[in-house]
């Protein structure tokens, strides 16, 4: 193994759990890679010297695609692409052959609800119709009441000044629920606090008591940088949580639904969310009674990617909002199909899935997703 390699693992294993967010860590959204680039031009002087400059972040469609920043923290070489140094050494080192195979196959998890909003959980294949991008699917692969799939969840817990006064009851109830609804050896979570920057406080686990030691971690201060945390959640957690199974990603985020320091815009978390195919279910901490600016926020991220807000009236049925997400996870269906007329563009292609013949039923679901690009 040559010397660029070790040093390239070393940096890898010795990453820390926390995130920072500094300038050059954002995340690559497209309003932030045009704002940096707008600030290295204002910044840029005649150099006399040619000089090579580091790339400011891949072009916007290429960050709308969930590319990683391209600012980068150290030089990698791996088999397969050796430096032009390495060329004449190292023969034992062989190219790594690599490929790429676009799997046109479309995992939507989905809930059923009546009138009164109680779970329907005995619904057949044939009792549903789904459109992908307008047109019928052409194959069904798999379809069942999925009330057992393992679960990748991300409590999200918004540490801003702003959420002060309530904190310490909200950490009693996520640490409450995380422990009921995370089973040993077969789900895991993570817990996440922001304020003006993001930092995993608890990585992936399926340890309630590192869960909740996570939980307890966190401290109030600071701005609001939500839309930040939820761009990274899905892209560097949710997104890149490689998984042999079918599993159902969601995250819980705890917030009044105010940003005043994000750099990534509210839809391009949404959209970060729906390639990552999380569902996100916020619990509002707004409790003056009055739907402010901020809970039109979680409810829009909710319905974007199939979750369900929640506004509690007092502070004390944060609890309840809990148990019920806990029991919509518990209930849910899965359907695999293989969409018509599938191009692997990257481009966006909705969903429209009805209970036909039970026009009193709901079927929420996200309504789309991000085909891969080839």
């Amino acid at each position: 193994m040559n010397n660029v390699v070790k040093i390239g693992l070393g940096l890898l294993l010795s990453a820390s759990f926390a995130l920072a967010q500094t300038s050059g860590e954002l995340p690559s959204a497209p309003s932030t890679v045009l704002q940096q680039q707008q600030q290295q031009q204002q910044q840029r002087q005649p150099d006399p010297a040619p000089a090579t400059q580091p790339s400011a972040g891949p072009p916007a469609a290429a960050a709308a695609a969930g590319s990683t920043s391209t600012t980068p923290a150290a030089s990698i070489t791996t088999p397969g692409s050796p430096s032009t140094a390495d060329a004449s050494k190292d023969d034992d080192d062989q190219p790594l052959t690599t490929i790429n195979r676009v799997v046109n196959e479309v995992n939507l998890v989905f809930t059923v609800t009546d009138k009164r909003g109680h779970f329907v959980k005995d619904l057949k294949q044939n009792d549903f119709k789904v459109l992908d991008d307008k047109k019928p699917p052409t194959q069904v692969v798999n379809f069942g009441s999925e009330t057992n799939l393992p679960l990748r969840v991300g409590l999200l817990v918004d540490a801003s000044n702003s959420i002060r006064d309530r904190f310490r009851f909200e950490q009693d109830a996520a640490i409450e629920f995380l422990n009921q609804i995370v089973r040993p050896k077969f789900d895991s979570a993570f817990v996440l606090g922001f304020d003006t920057t993001a930092e995993v406080t608890q990585d992936f686990t399926d340890s309630a008591e590192k869960l909740a030691r996570g939980v307890r971690m966190l401290r109030p201060g600071g701005g609001t940088a939500l839309y930040d945390a939820v761009y990274f959640a899905c892209r560097d957690k949710l997104l890149k949580s490689a998984d042999p199974v079918a599993t159902r990603r969601a995250i819980i985020l705890l917030t009044d639904g105010e940003d005043n320091q994000s750099r990534v815009t509210r839809e391009e978390a949404i959209e970060m969310a729906q390639r990552a195919e999380v569902v996100i279910y916020p619990i509002s901490t707004n409790v003056s009674g009055v739907k402010l600016k901020g809970d039109k926020v979680l409810e829009r991220m909710a319905d974007a990617t199939g979750g369900r807000a929640f506004f509690p009236f007092k502070i004390e049925d944060v609890a309840n909002a809990f148990s019920e997400i806990q029991d919509e996870l518990r209930s849910q269906y899965l359907l695999a199909y293989k969409p018509a007329d599938f191009q692997p563009d990257g481009s966006y292609r909705s969903i429209d899935i009805v209970a036909e013949n039970h026009k009193n039923l709901k079927v929420r679901a996200r309504k789309g997703y991000y085909a891969p690009k080839q």
